[in-house]
């Protein structure tokens, strides 16, 4: 069973359509329910929206501890807010995050006109390693991203995906159990569906 966390901030319909669309005959529940979370085989943690916010959220339902347990023990996909939540600190409204990578959230700043934030629309993402997560999709592939705010990882093992607005940034992360990503695959098309199918396979 895979559980996607409904906190009350994701883009909970649309990842649920995309999975049931991969994976048609796999158990998929959204729930705010931390039993269910705790039971569950997989657990994906979406996000929307301003990350003090979330946080805020997260933690008036009671699902601090059940989002940290899940990324230590099992596959566990972040995506956007649900990738930036897990470092250490975010520069937006200076809050400290859930502390499960090492790392820092920031926010854009071009010095280039061109370059407006948010960071929107689609834009291509290079792997530096390999990772089970990205079978099937080609390097140098294009996912669609909507952010004004970036993760810098500690270490550079822990980027497994880099994207480039003025300046490269990160823009996935691996770490054992952990796959996190700041663009929305259910909203990147045949690259996107295939990430999350990746995910559906994914034994850790």
């Amino acid at each position: 069973m895979i559980a996607i966390v409904d906190y009350g901030m994701g883009n909970l319909r649309s990842v649920f359509n995309a999975f049931k669309k991969v994976s048609p005959n796999q158990k998929i529940l959204v729930t705010s329910d931390s039993k269910l979370i705790q039971a569950a085989d997989k657990v994906v943690f979406p996000g929307q929206g301003a990350m003090p916010d979330c946080v805020r959220e997260l933690s008036e339902r009671n699902l601090i501890e059940s989002v940290i347990d899940a990324a230590r023990n099992k596959p566990f996909l972040g995506i956007c807010i649900g990738l930036q939540m897990l470092n250490n600190f975010s520069e937006e409204g200076n809050i400290k995050g859930l502390g499960i990578i090492d790392g820092r959230v920031l926010k854009f700043k071009p010095k280039n006109h061109f370059n407006k934030v948010p960071h929107m629309g689609w834009n291509e993402v290079h792997r530096p390693k390999n990772h089970f997560m990205w079978n099937g999709i080609p390097n140098n592939e294009r996912f669609y991203f909507v952010h004004s705010y970036y993760v810098q990882p500690q270490s550079r093992n822990l980027v497994a995906g880099e994207c480039v607005y003025e300046k490269p940034f990160c823009c996935a992360v691996s770490k054992d159990n952990i796959f996190a990503v700041q663009f929305h695959p259910e909203k990147s098309s045949q690259a996107g569906l295939q990430l999350l199918q990746n995910f559906t396979r994914w034994k850790v």
